[in-house]
């Protein structure tokens, strides 16, 4: 079985700690027997190698037994106990396997490998092999827990990159019915009044629904393509009104280009004339404002009108602020306020793709 790609990162992580570390220890013991001319050139190699040997099986057979005591990383004294609970064992080995090494390199080479007692090498060695040992677990013990960190964190970035995605889904969802129903609602007013228009206004709203429909469906679109759609919306809405509205639109030609998300833009058109032409006995002006404002687009929509002492706002403007945060976070804002007699409404957004 291949081991997972946490596991392998990790081994080669302490691969690369573990070659430096014995790269240090054999420099040191070069240094200093260096000017020693008791010692030969190759003694330092066979000490060092001999506890390299020995120490890297060690490794070797924890890393084997690391998948069994990974899931332990949620509770460190637990885990530390399993690694700390063979050091015993690593030390009545580790002193006769190397010198075990040693004293046959020697016989190798008909020199005679002298050293201290055997009492105080067991005490020596046995000091030793607890502290390299309790270092080496704490590394391994760092070296899990940021890669399991990084496994959660990367898990979790999924589920909430699929939360927003559901929540965005859910959002469209809920504003198609939402748009379709303010709109009919004006055709049905017409039809009261005078049907020949009404009819005229159905066969526009079927345009126009088709043009929403399609966008909708998709992420995102150009402003350019949903001003399209604005513009549709705003003309059914001013054959209603005939003559209590007008709308001046205002749009930059460098702003036309940007990317913005789908329907994202007909609420605010939608709330000025509700909140501003419907409740006005005399005529409204709405102006709609697109331009750059450094690297974000900022659309404006002003129109005549009062806002309620704590205003509320409707499912339309709700829904464009939870898709802002969704997409954008706080690097793009939608408000609602009072300029002197008029309503201003404001989306301020990157004007590049949703991060």
């Amino acid at each position: 079985m291949a081991p997972a790609p946490d596991s392998t990162r990790i081994n080669r992580a302490l691969l690369a700690l573990w070659t430096i570390f014995w790269v240090l220890m054999l420099v040191v013991a070069i240094e200093d027997h260096r000017d020693d001319r008791d010692i030969l050139w190759w003694e330092p190699f066979v000490w060092e190698g001999s506890s390299c040997l020995v120490a890297s099986l060690w490794l070797w057979f924890s890393r084997r037994a690391a998948s069994r005591w990974s899931v332990l990383l949620g509770e460190p004294a637990r885990w530390f106990g399993r690694h700390l609970a063979w050091i015993p064992l690593i030390a009545l080995t580790f002193v006769p396997g190397i010198y075990a090494i040693r004293h046959g390199v020697y016989a190798l080479t008909s020199e005679v490998y002298e050293h201290e007692a055997w009492s105080y090498l067991f005490f020596y060695e046995t000091v030793k092999v607890l502290l390299y040992s309790s270092l080496w677990i704490c590394i391994v013990f760092g070296l899990e827990s940021f890669a399991r960190w990084q496994r959660e964190r990367e898990q979790l970035l999924t589920l909430q990159k699929h939360l927003a995605e559901s929540q965005l889904a859910q959002l469209r969802a809920q504003l198609q019915p939402h748009f379709l129903f303010n709109t009919l609602n004006t055709i049905s007013s017409l039809m009261q009044v005078d049907i020949a228009r009404a009819d005229r206004l159905l066969t526009q709203l079927a345009d126009l629904l088709r043009a929403s429909l399609h966008t909708g469906a998709q992420n995102t679109t150009t402003l350019r393509h949903e001003l399209e759609l604005l513009r549709q919306y705003a003309f059914i809405m001013q054959e209603r009104f005939a003559g209590r509205v007008t709308v001046d639109w205002n749009v930059a030609d460098d702003a036309l280009g940007a990317t913005i998300p789908a329907m994202l833009l007909q609420p605010l058109l939608e709330n000025a004339f509700r909140h501003g032409v419907e409740r006005s006995t005399t005529p409204v002006a709405i102006h709609i404002l697109a331009q750059r404002e450094d690297a974000k687009l900022a659309v404006t929509v002003r129109n005549r009108g009062t806002l309620a002492a704590e205003p509320r706002p409707g499912i339309g403007l709700a829904n464009c602020r939870e898709r802002l945060a969704l997409l954008y976070g706080a690097d793009a804002s939608l408000t609602l306020a009072q300029d002197g007699d008029d309503v201003v409404s404001k989306i301020v957004l990157p004007a590049g793709q949703p991060g």
